[in-house]
């Protein structure tokens, strides 16, 4: 592993624990040059992850890609980055439990919104129009007012 400061590869490891229902490994290491401390997770290279599309396409399931659309969903909003990452540990755990370790993009859209509704209604809003295509500002108006009702 190198330092992301200095890039150096020696460390040590200060602290190991498992994290995501032990699905991960999360390791604390510093670098023994500059003294850096920083994190890393391992996790077991299994099952190719997919995502059925609403065509029927199968893709790659890309945690990065699922962190960018929910970074730019709660950008400017008071969601902490922790409280991204925790959702998309989420679905990766829903596609692995998966026996077939496929999961529709449906599904996955459906428990974001869920969690992103729970956490800040504004980027839960700003999400769902992407998510559910708006393509005028009653379909905005909508949604809010079934925020407001329930």
């Amino acid at each position: 592993m190198r330092c992301p400061k200095c890039g150096n590869a020696d460390d040590k490891v200060i602290d190991t624990r498992p994290s995501e229902e032990g699905r991960t490994i999360r390791r604390r290491r510093e670098c023994l040059s500059c003294g850096n401390r920083f994190s890393t997770i391992e996790r077991v290279e299994g099952l190719s992850l997919k995502v059925i599309k609403k065509d029927g396409t199968r893709q790659d399931f890309s945690s990065e890609k699922l962190l960018e659309g929910l970074s730019s969903a709660c950008s400017k909003r008071p969601v902490s980055n922790e409280e991204l990452v925790s959702i998309v540990g989420e679905i990766e755990n829903m596609i692995q439990d998966q026996k077939n370790g496929e999961l529709s993009t449906k599904v996955i859209g459906e428990h974001v919104m869920k969690r992103l509704k729970e956490l800040d209604k504004v980027a839960y809003v700003r999400f769902a129009s992407v998510y559910r295509d708006f393509t005028d500002v009653s379909s905005f108006t909508k949604e809010i007012e079934n925020i407001n009702r329930g």
